[in-house]
């Protein structure tokens, strides 16, 4: 999504490492995400070598492989990124990668990325944020393992070079409960820094995505997969494509209906010829003489709403009858002296 079409929220599929570090894998992502109607493919650029000691840790929900040699296999080379992120731009999506290093901005600065998305890991790194404020390119800054105080530093470092930032309400749990989700984060987020604001969801569904939306998010990223049966770090926790297409759609149902006034009195009258059959008029419940007094008991109220409207049947008790109204007829002012 380009800064100018700041009304249409910005939605991101992360595909991270789901590829596993497979070429073929990370195209057919793209084309994927891009049939799914999403604004950007997302993905990680690890250099190993920059970013972690050989005997750093596996997160605790992927125990598969070394932490290095995860990095290091499923990474891309220059070419490589190169090659994803025209195929983005032959898809109609944009190309966007979170680095883990500086290298990684260079590298990525090669590339030709146009914005970028700062992982939760990364906030307090602010020798990081530093390089990639300086690129002056827009930036999404995740918030799933700071405080409010950490956050406030990577704001401002950040700011002291442009403001083209979004803060992004993350929860770095995987899967992530529902009670955790932490829009009202999103929203602390918002009256506390004056920014554009988003949810980085890891829910195993699109609910709380949709809810952000509702709430005023211009950024919804989610994490998407063939399938959630690959191996990798991520994939558990991701939307399948027919899941993701179905959250793309809600997120635009909602972008029309927020961004769409309806006029109540104008609305009504467009509808008037449905108010005939589905709303009531005042009838006759028995046989009523001519020139009969009309009392409660002879009347009630009934479809269609062609006659006098349900609301008026006190006007119509102690008026007198100009004809003979037959039993269960519609009671019409003409029927009736001094209506």
């Amino acid at each position: 999504m380009n800064d100018e079409n700041l009304n249409q929220v910005s939605v991101v599929a992360e595909v991270g490492s789901v590829h596993d570090g497979s070429f073929g894998n990370a195209k057919k992502l793209i084309e994927v995400a891009a049939s799914c109607g999403v604004d950007a493919v997302k993905f990680q650029t690890h250099i190993a070598a920059a970013e972690t000691l050989r005997d750093a840790p596996m997160p605790p929900y992927f125990k598969g492989e070394p932490r290095y040699d995860y990095f290091e296999r499923t990474a891309f080379n220059r070419d490589q990124w190169k090659t994803l992120k025209a195929h983005c731009e032959a898809h109609g999506v944009e190309f966007l990668s979170s680095p883990f290093s500086i290298e990684a901005v260079e590298l990525l600065e090669d590339v030709g990325v146009g914005r970028y998305k700062i992982p939760s890991g990364e906030v307090s790194n602010l020798p990081l944020l530093e390089v990639i404020a300086q690129t002056g390119k827009p930036v999404l800054l995740s918030s799933g393992m700071s405080s409010w105080a950490e956050l406030d530093e990577a704001v401002n470092t950040i700011l002291r070079y442009h403001d083209r930032l979004t803060v992004l309400q993350c929860t770095s749990e995987y899967p992530c409960p529902y009670e955790e989700a932490g829009l009202n984060v999103m929203l602390e987020m918002r009256g506390r820094y004056k920014l554009p604001v988003g949810l980085s969801d890891h829910t195993l569904t699109p609910y709380a995505s949709l809810a952000a939306v509702v709430l005023g998010a211009s950024v919804i990223e989610k994490h998407l997969t063939f399938s959630r049966l690959m191996y990798g770090s991520d994939a558990r926790h991701s939307l399948e494509p027919k899941e993701f297409e179905e959250l793309v759609q809600g997120i635009r149902a909602i972008e029309t209906m927020l961004s769409s006034r309806v006029d109540k009195d104008a609305n009504a009258l467009r509808l008037k010829e449905m108010k005939k059959i589905f709303e009531k008029s005042v009838v006759s419940l028995v046989e009523i003489p001519q020139g009969a007094v009309v009392t409660a008991d002879m009347i009630g109220i009934k479809k269609p709403g062609t006659g006098i409207p349900a609301s008026r049947i006190k006007d119509v008790l102690g008026k007198r009858t100009k004809r003979r109204i037959p039993k269960d007829s519609l009671i019409r002012e003409e029927d009736l002296f001094d209506m």
